[in-house]
C-alpha cells in the first residue's frame, strides 16, 4: 500500500525535484498531486514533467487567511493524502490547517534549528557569524518552524561567503534529507507523538536524528 503525498509550493520547487527524482513511485511513495498558491511557480512544470497532477489555490483579494485555508483544505483532500510536505510553500498557515494535518505534515527550513526562524536565513547566519549553517526537517506545528526536528543537514560557512553562496551550499543538502525523511514517514518509521518525533519508535533528540 503506497503512501499518497502531496507536495505545496510556491516557487521554483528544487525540493519538489529531489522528491520526485528520489521517492516518486518507489518505496511505496506517490506523490499524488502538487499544489501551489502562484500560478507561475515553476515547480508545477516540474510536476508536469513527472505526470503528476496539479492544482493552484490562489489568494483572493481581500481574503481572509482562514478562508484561503478552507479552499486549500478542499485541493489537499480532492487527493486523500496520507502526508503533506510543504516544499518552498511561502504562506503563514492558521493553527486550524496546521492542527488538521498534524502529524503527518513536513516542512524544510534553511537554518540549524532552533537558530534563525523565519526568513533571510543565510544573511543572518553571516551576519551572526556562523561557522555551521544547514537545514532542517520538521514536523510542522502551529507555532512557526518550532516543530520537533527530525534531521538536520550542516554545511560550514566560510569567510566571504555571501548568502547566494551559502543558500546554494545549504540546497544541495536540502535536497539529499528531505527525500529521506519522506521515505522514512511512507514506511512507517516516523512518528510525531506529544509534539516529539520518533524514528524507529526512538525519540529523536532535539537537533534532529544523527546530527553529527
Amino acid at each position: 500500500m503506497s503512501c499518497r503525498v502531496v507536495v505545496l509550493i510556491s516557487g521554483s520547487g528544487s525540493n519538489l525535484q529531489a522528491i520526485i527524482d528520489q521517492c516518486h513511485g518507489r518505496q511505496g511513495v506517490e506523490i499524488v498531486g502538487v499544489i501551489s498558491n502562484k500560478p507561475d511557480a515553476y515547480g508545477l512544470v516540474r510536476a508536469h514533467h513527472g505526470e503528476i497532477n496539479t492544482s493552484c489555490v490562489i489568494a483572493r483579494k481581500g481574503e481572509k487567511r482562514a478562508e484561503y485555508d478552507a479552499r486549500l483544505v478542499a485541493a489537499i483532500e480532492a487527493y486523500q493524502p496520507d502526508l503533506v510536505v510543504l516544499a518552498g510553500f511561502m504562506r503563514i498557515l492558521t493553527e486550524g490547517f496546521v492542527n488538521r494535518y498534524l502529524g503527518r505534515m513536513l516542512n524544510i527550513h534553511p537554518s540549524l534549528l532552533p537558530k534563525f526562524t523565519g526568513l533571510d536565513t543565510h544573511q543572518r547566519a553571516i551576519d551572526a557569524g556562523e561557522t555551521e549553517h544547514g537545514a532542517s526537517v520538521h514536523f510542522v506545528t502551529p507555532e512557526l518552524d518550532a516543530g520537533p526536528v527530525i534531521l538536520q543537514a550542516k554545511v560550514p560557512v566560510y569567510e566571504g561567503d555571501d548568502a547566494t553562496v551559502l543558500a546554494e551550499r545549504v540546497h544541495e543538502q536540502e535536497h539529499a534529507i528531505y527525500p529521506l525523511v519522506v521515505k522514512w514517514f511512507a514506511a512507517g518509521r516516523l512518528k510525531m507523538r506529544d509534539e516529539l518525533a520518533y524514528l524507529d519508535g526512538e525519540q529523536i533528540g532535539a537537533s534532529g536524528y544523527a546530527p553529527d
